[in-house]
């Protein structure tokens, strides 16, 4: 075991699972649920966070003007740090990071502030609004609201923003600039983006059926965002998750050598997708990196949803799943011929 290798310490998640700290329960299955949110031509389903009221999860918290995106990226970052066992009152805030992964950003106020744009004109619009819309909102309500002077970033990379998101932050504690660094990731789902999604025909058979999920083409939007707290080594923790060792990702190249060189004389015992689907020819790559001997974790519905921010999520449900301890990498593809791949360690 690598003992001076970042850690993964605290976790907290606003997910269709709910709003939790710690490792998701996923002994029920979950099944998309019926959009009744606004008004559709037919039934259409989807992975969905149920509304809560934030300040019941974290006391305090005023939401009322904020995207859906900033108030569940704000109790996802509460519920992790909680989960760690974190007194930011005994830290040095200028050394706690954020980062922040996302693929679509704010696009609720986003799309409510072009529509009063629409109906009003530019100069009938609400200026309070339009800092809102920006994709780096919800980090900077992290670290308001916490005090957080360090770093912070907001990634959009095509495909795998969440895994660029812990890269850099695991990068950052490692190289001595962080002592700590807030990692989350996660997208909202709207009417516009949910009918893009349709004209587009990317979605699963199941988001317009009762039947559960098929093996088909395509997926079914999810929404949410999950959060984790990476620590250097050193602080007496109440639990390590996870130690994440070295990483890479690539627009494009060869995965399988790419990731060959990254593992060196590493064998894997756990593989955890999170790419898009479980597509065959990502089995095959898993297979071609670690053969039979490994445990490999497919990708999950809700997850998969999720798209470019959905890697937090399936690592969450693998951590809640895992078969003990051990090596394990946490791969992604994308259809355009790039990867992603982090080496960790789970404890």
């Amino acid at each position: 075991m690598n003992t001076t290798l970042p850690v993964i310490t605290g976790i907290g998640s606003v997910t269709p699972y709910g709003p939790l700290a710690g490792l998701i329960s996923t002994e029920a299955s979950l099944q998309p649920s019926a959009i009744t949110a606004w008004s559709t031509p037919g039934l259409r389903r989807a992975f969905l966070v149920e509304p809560f009221r934030p300040a019941n999860i974290v006391p305090g918290l005023k939401t009322r003007r904020l995207d859906s995106l900033s108030a569940w990226a704000l109790v996802a970052a509460s519920l992790a740090l909680r989960d760690a066992g974190i007194d930011l009152n005994l830290m040095d805030r200028s050394r706690i990071a954020v980062f922040f992964a996302t693929g679509l950003g704010c696009v609720e106020l986003t799309m409510a502030f072009y529509q009063s744009a629409t109906t009003n004109g530019w100069a009938g619009t609400d200026p309070i609004t339009f800092p809102e819309t920006l994709s780096n909102a919800p980090a900077g309500h992290v670290a308001l609201f916490h005090d957080l002077r360090g770093p912070n970033v907001t990634i959009g990379s095509k495909s795998f923003a969440a895994e660029s998101a812990l890269l850099q932050g695991a990068s950052l504690l490692r190289h001595g600039q962080a002592d700590m660094a807030i990692v989350f990731a996660g997208d909202t789902l709207t009417q516009a983006v949910y009918e893009w999604y349709e004209v587009a025909q990317l979605l699963d058979p199941a988001c317009f059926n009762q039947e559960p999920l098929p093996s088909a083409p395509g997926f079914v939007p999810s929404e949410g965002v999950v959060a984790m707290v990476l620590e250097s080594p050193g602080r007496p923790a109440s639990r390590t998750y996870a130690a994440l060792g070295a990483g890479r990702w690539a627009s494009g190249g060869d995965a399988s050598a790419g990731v060959k060189q990254l593992l060196g004389d590493l064998q894997p015992d756990f593989v955890i997708y999170s790419a898009p689907s479980a597509s065959g020819s990502l089995s095959c790559l898993a297979r071609d990196l670690v053969g039979e001997r490994a445990t490999i974790f497919p990708a999950q519905p809700v997850a998969a949803g999720m798209g470019d921010t959905g890697a937090l999520l399936h690592l969450l449900l693998a951590l809640s799943k895992r078969p003990g301890s051990g090596q394990a990498l946490l791969l992604g593809t994308s259809a355009h011929g790039g990867y992603a791949a982090l080496r960790l360690e789970l404890r």
